[in-house]
């Protein structure tokens, strides 16, 4: 029975309260909804009752006039869930009807003290509001009794002929009626206060508990965030929970792109264990860099890093760290290699791109999902000045140039004209940073090994004026193990991609595909260049190999 009336209350606070009501709120609206309701029904018992002993009397009007009015009042409740309205109505009707039904049937002895029902106001009051305004209807209950009581002689004479066993029959009802209402609202009172208790005790019971979960959810949390954002950006996060809302704003920053050149070519020809086991060595020393610089990791999308300076977190110096940052992370390839050669496993070479601009970083997503975002055009800028590198080296734009300022070592500044770009960009290639950093990059020149005999490849262009053309043809003149001097048919403008087959072999050899740009035109030969290889497979890496043993030989003898 017990887990019934659980079940009832339940069903009452669902349908008379509002989601955002308080427990407090929700046990006065469910408990004035069920007197109001069990008082209805009791003027349909009496009305009917009425109707059937006396006939269709002023008191039988009185009674129906009150289930009228209270079952228009709990629809509305129901439909607006205004709890004021319906305390108003309640109290109005449970206070005066009664009291007009009493004289109606000629006082206390004929109706059977039928104004204990009024006594429902100041209980009611007393529940719902406070106890000055309790003992004012108290004080008017009681002043009314009396009045009652000192007419009742006057309204006697009104009273209908009734037997004994009427005359108990209203006594018990008008007794048994408010006691019922009174045991059912308490009994409410009780099981929500009850339940409440049980839920106070189990919170006191887990309190320890959820404590310590707290604390490993709170290691947790800097550990997922110590993944990607430096100690101090993490700490201001977790001190200021509202960072994490919903929003943003436009913020000058410095944004830095990564890639590894070739990567994609490269993991189409290894096993997918040995593309995750590369990678996690490579993000595991590159991210280290970044956090000692206090970048923020933005995106990890494939093999590219985006990293952002001066969000959340403000960074005085951010062009600055971000350069040294970048520096550090191209040295840090020589650690990512010898680990790689160790594991048997392919060199790789990375280019980095870096742009000053303004941005809006913030929150995006939605309030299921949502993360710390940069969003603006200055971040594809960046990955188009990404785009013009070569393995090991670092372009950057000339607001970082300006922002930076003369602790930078340029070793090569020149115009390109990025796709959808209306006007040139002028791009500096980093070899140092000065200042407090004293860093350089930690390059090998390339020896290059004029062949004994040249190289044929054709070769197609990726981008400018003649993209697409085919059937253009070249020769390798010169060769090292990055680079090549290459006579073209054509000259080309630098940072040209090029796309290119060697000629002259078999058809497996000649339809493997390498890649490179152009970094360098020469003069000594016709529509000569410098290439940098971007994406070599070990079989056209071997043929070079070869060709370049063979033009060393007669140099060491």
């Amino acid at each position: 029975m017990m887990r019934s009336l659980h079940h009832y209350w339940s069903f009452l606070e669902k349908s008379c309260t509002l989601d955002t009501d308080s427990p407090e709120e929700r046990r006065s609206k469910v408990t004035l909804v069920v007197i109001t309701s069990l008082c209805t029904l009791a003027s349909v018992i009496w009305g009917t009752l009425y109707y059937a002993i006396f006939g269709p009397i002023i008191t039988t009007y009185i009674t129906y006039g009150f289930t009228v009015v209270l079952g228009i009042a709990l629809l509305i409740y129901f439909k607006t869930k205004r709890f004021a309205f319906l305390l108003y109505v309640f109290f109005f009707m449970i206070f005066w009807n009664p009291i007009a039904m009493q004289w109606s049937l000629g006082g206390f002895a004929a109706s059977g003290v039928l104004m204990l029902w009024s006594i429902l106001a100041p209980f009611s009051s007393l529940m719902f509001q406070d106890i000055k305004k309790a003992t004012g209807w108290f004080l008017a209950y009681v002043i009314l009794l009396l009045f009652s009581l000192y007419f009742d002689g006057y309204v006697s004479q009104w009273a209908p002929p009734l037997s004994n066993k009427v005359s108990m029959l209203f006594f018990g009802m008008n007794i048994i009626g408010p006691s019922i209402i009174i045991f059912c609202s308490m009994m409410y009172f009780v099981n929500a206060f009850q339940r409440e208790h049980e839920r106070s005790e189990t919170l006191l019971l887990n309190l320890t508990e959820e404590r310590e979960k707290l604390a490993e959810m709170t290691v947790l949390l800097k550990k997922m965030f110590g993944r990607y954002l430096s100690t101090e950006v993490m700490n201001s996060i977790i001190a200021n929970p509202s960072a994490l809302e919903l929003g943003g704003e436009r913020r000058r920053v410095t944004i830095m792109m990564t890639d590894l050149r070739g990567f994609t070519s490269l993991s189409e020809r290894l096993e997918p264990e040995q593309v995750v086991q590369m990678l996690n060595v490579y993000f595991e020393i590159m991210v280290e860099v970044v956090l000692k610089y206090n970048g923020t990791i933005n995106e990890i999308i494939g093999d590219a890093l985006l990293v952002i300076f001066g969000a959340p977190q403000d960074i005085p110096d951010r062009t600055q760290q971000a350069i040294a940052c970048a520096i550090e992370m191209q040295n840090a390839m020589a650690q990512v290699n010898e680990e790689n050669r160790v594991q048997g496993l392919p060199e790789l070479e990375m280019g980095i791109g870096i742009n000053e601009t303004e941005v809006i970083v913030g929150n995006i997503g939605s309030s299921k999902r949502s993360k710390y975002s940069v969003v603006g055009s200055g971040v594809n800028m960046t990955s188009r000045i990404e785009s013009y590198t070569v393995g090991g080296q670092i372009l950057i734009s000339e607001s970082v140039c300006r922002e930076a300022g003369e602790v930078l070592r340029i070793d090569a500044q020149r115009e390109v004209l990025p796709k959808g770009a209306e006007t040139p960009l002028r791009i500096y290639e980093v070899g140092g940073i000065a200042g407090g950093y004293n860093l350089a990059l930690e390059r090998k020149d390339p020896t290059l090994v004029t062949l004994a005999r040249q190289i044929p490849l054709r070769y197609k262009v990726l981008e400018g004026e003649n993209i697409g053309k085919t059937g253009l043809e070249g020769s390798v003149v010169r060769l090292s193990e990055k680079t090549a001097v290459i006579a073209l048919a054509e000259p080309l403008e630098l940072l040209t991609n090029l796309k290119m087959n060697i000629g002259g072999v078999d058809k497996k050899l000649s339809t493997r595909d390498f890649y490179g740009k152009v970094i360098e035109r020469l003069e000594e030969i016709e529509h000569s260049h410098v290439v940098c290889f971007t994406s070599v497979p070990p079989e056209v890496d071997a043929y070079f190999q070869s060709h370049r043993q063979h033009a060393a030989k007669p140099a060491a003898r």
